[in-house]
């Protein structure tokens, strides 16, 4: 059975992104291959890591891609945004795409103030994220049965 393929684009590939490809894989990594990528990519976070280390997840082995790594290489069902800026810089034609979804969220990494502070709004980011791909998911499985 061949896998639908699932991108989830942001403007850095350091937060937003990274944890959405890697909730997706946790929870359904059976159903979907899935990928990250930025317009701009710099580097994975350190709270992203950490973060995600909390949930029992590492990120051991990703690192921040370029979308020019998949965009007409590959076909994608969905190409999902995970913030408005990456939404509004992306081609409104990508190569390759099914089904394009757009998911506003905040950027942790935008976050002025304390270490502590900073790592609360990555957490915040973490678990929106979390219940979003749980709802897609429930979405997905609704409208295939």
């Amino acid at each position: 059975m061949n896998k639908t393929k699932v991108l989830f684009l942001c403007t850095g590939n350091s937060s937003r992104s990274q944890m959405a490809e890697a909730l997706l894989r946790k929870y359904a990594g059976d159903k979907y291959d899935v990928y990250s990528a930025g317009l701009e990519p710099k580097g994975i976070n350190p709270f992203t890591q950490q973060v995600m280390q909390e949930v029992g997840i590492s990120l051991k082995g990703h690192h921040s891609k370029h979308v020019s790594e998949y965009m007409g290489k590959l076909h994608f069902g969905y190409l999902i945004t995970v913030c408005s800026d990456a939404e509004e810089k992306c081609p409104a034609t990508f190569p390759g795409i099914s089904n394009r979804l757009h998911w506003s969220l905040e950027d942790p990494a935008a976050v002025n103030g304390s270490d502590d502070e900073k790592l609360n709004k990555f957490r915040e980011v973490r678990d929106q994220i979390d219940k979003q791909i749980k709802r897609w998911l429930t979405e997905q499985s609704s409208t295939t049965n």
